[in-house]
């Protein structure tokens, strides 16, 4: 069974995202502990909220460091969802600069309202578009919907780093992967079959 440190550091509902993992095959382990981190198999990094209060809170509790250690030294994959993903970047620029963790280059900005009905902050389901072919996605038709909310989103140094992106504000990427570092955009616990899939998909990494 695969060992899934969900972590906690006070932003974002983590039960449904553990009842999600659970259903999908892992063993969900809800923690803001180094030691439950780093026995970890998996690390989902969840969140909802601001870019610098996750930020904040990550390195008031030590996680940034255990965090590192597993994920940039050891290569244990990991997923950031919402929040999780933006804080993925090089910086964030909610409220003024931030540094990210820096694991994927770029920066995130609030969303732009383009034509026609466009509503920030984006709220509810929509269309995601694999850029390139990821084990994230395998088994998951194309366009398919997922469930969305937020303000913010990601702006890749390179392009390379773009797993998917979402026909909403002109477009923004809703999907987002380098080495071992996933990270979406959307609540894959939210998004019924799909969102699950894509869950399964991670464990199997």
């Amino acid at each position: 069974m695969t060992r899934v440190a969900i972590v906690d550091y006070g932003m974002g509902n983590l039960d449904s995202v553990a009842r999600a993992v659970e259903e999908c095959g892992g063993v969900p382990v809800v923690t803001g502990r180094a030691a439950d981190i780093g026995s970890a198999n998996r690390i989902i990094l969840p969140g909802v909220g601001a870019f610098p209060d996750g930020m904040r809170n990550l390195k008031e509790r030590s996680l940034d460091k255990i965090l590192h250690e597993q994920v940039a030294e050891k290569g244990i994959p990991l997923l950031g969802i919402c929040l999780g993903m933006q804080l993925l970047a090089t910086r964030g620029w909610e409220g003024g600069e931030t540094e990210g963790l820096g694991w994927i280059g770029g920066e995130v900005r609030r969303l732009q309202p383009g034509e026609g009905n466009t509503r920030i902050p984006h709220v509810g389901w929509n269309e995601v578009f694999a850029i390139r072919e990821s084990p994230l996605f395998r088994g998951i038709p194309e366009g398919k919907d997922f469930y969305f909310v937020h303000s913010y989103h990601f702006l890749c140094d390179d392009d390379r780093d773009v797993l998917a992106r979402t026909p909403y504000c002109g477009g923004f990427v809703s999907a987002i992967g380098r080495g071992s570092v996933f990270g979406v955009q959307f609540h894959p616990e939210k998004s019924q079959r799909a969102g699950f899939q894509v869950l399964r998909n991670f464990l199997g990494v």
